[in-house]
């Protein structure tokens, strides 16, 4: 039964996930986000190209999303295998996979960041929320959202490390979300490293993402 349902929870979650905020956003203003940008469908990009009321929805609806997955990931299978909040731990991985890699759109999404978010807090709320609190401080100092992003995934695992060391499925899932939010992230690390990384506040032009029969 608990592996039934886990396999619920996986695809449930994963399904969620796909579900893209942003391209949803963007699609109703006639832009298609996947060839604008950066080409990424996450909270960041559409900020970029569509504004501050875009990017701050469709970081909500990418929040909320994720933190539904965990919920309902929760009340299915609270625990299992003898690892306490089972059920979340599972959803929590599965929404942020369903969000980069949607299988509605190509399996083409975004980051995973605005995901994240709501899982770690969702996972254990006070490193989670230190872990916010530290990246909200980066992008503040630096305008890099990159950079506050990968602060937010690194600053979790390594309190996941110090806080509950023997609880590996815990310490697996920390290790698993920051590595996927590093490589997710690559094209940003070597633009950091060049000092070519666009700060918040950049804009991009939407025309660049105009779907043909609009321009």
């Amino acid at each position: 039964m608990n592996i039934l349902l886990t396999i619920v929870i996986a695809v449930v979650a994963y399904l969620l996930g796909c579900i893209s905020t942003g391209t949803i956003i963007s699609n109703k203003q006639g832009v298609n986000i996947r060839n604008a940008g950066s080409k990424n469908t996450g909270a960041s990009n559409v900020l970029r190209v569509l504004g501050l009321k875009a990017g701050v929805i469709t970081f909500l609806g990418d929040f909320f999303k994720a933190a539904l997955a965990c919920l309902i990931g929760q009340l299915l299978l609270p625990s299992a295998f003898g690892v306490e909040g089972f059920g979340r731990i599972i959803a929590g991985l599965f929404v942020i996979l369903g969000h980069n890699w949607p299988v509605f759109y190509g399996f083409k999404g975004g980051k995973g960041v605005a995901c994240s978010t709501a899982v770690v807090v969702c996972i254990d709320f006070f490193p989670g929320l230190i872990a916010i609190v530290l990246c909200l401080a980066v992008i503040a100092l630096t305008r890099f959202i990159s950079l506050g992003s990968m602060v937010l995934l690194t600053t979790f695992m390594i309190l996941m490390l110090t806080l509950h060391w023997g609880q590996w499925m815990l310490i697996a899932f920390a290790v698993i979300i920051w590595a996927l939010c590093i490589w997710r992230h690559r094209a940003n690390i070597q633009r950091l490293l060049n000092g070519t990384e666009n700060k918040i506040g950049n804009r991009v032009p939407p025309a660049e993402g105009k779907k043909p029969e609009e321009k």
